[in-house]
């Protein structure tokens, strides 16, 4: 069983799905098996983390932003890259970094994630997108 989550970003930071995902499992005909999600894009990233305290995720950020700086920053200035903006190069650096897919099991039509984990997509561009995350259900 396969779907497409379609996410809205407004710029850098994670945007959590969770609730999409158990909403589609819920609505499956099969309740077990290996869900895999794989995002559609060279510039974002998928993460399964902490739910709970935003400042999580907020710190999260700030530290892949310090990680990989714009192609502004001095520190940069070997990115040959540069056609699409300062974000992008940076955003494909990150997204070669970090997971753009996960793979996690399902048991009684639900994902069998910890009590604070759910599941991020860590946009690294600047500028809003519509980003494709593929979703397939294996028995």
């Amino acid at each position: 069983m396969q779907t497409e989550f379609r996410l809205r970003t407004q710029g850098p930071g994670l945007y959590e799905f969770t609730g999409q995902v158990l909403d589609w499992l819920a609505a499956a005909p099969r309740s077990e098996g290996l869900l895999t999600l794989f995002v559609r894009h060279t510039s974002c990233s998928l993460l399964v983390q902490e739910n709970a305290d935003p400042d999580v995720q907020r710190d999260l950020a700030a530290w892949v932003r310090r990680l990989v700086p714009p192609a502004s920053d001095p520190a940069m200035g070997w990115i040959r890259h540069r056609s699409e903006g300062p974000d992008d190069m940076p955003a494909h650096i990150k997204a070669a970094i970090l997971p753009v897919s996960l793979s996690i099991p399902v048991a009684s039509g639900r994902p069998l994630l910890g009590t604070w984990q759910g599941l991020y997509l860590f946009e690294h561009r600047d500028a809003p997108h519509t980003r494709k995350v593929a979703a397939h259900l294996s028995p």
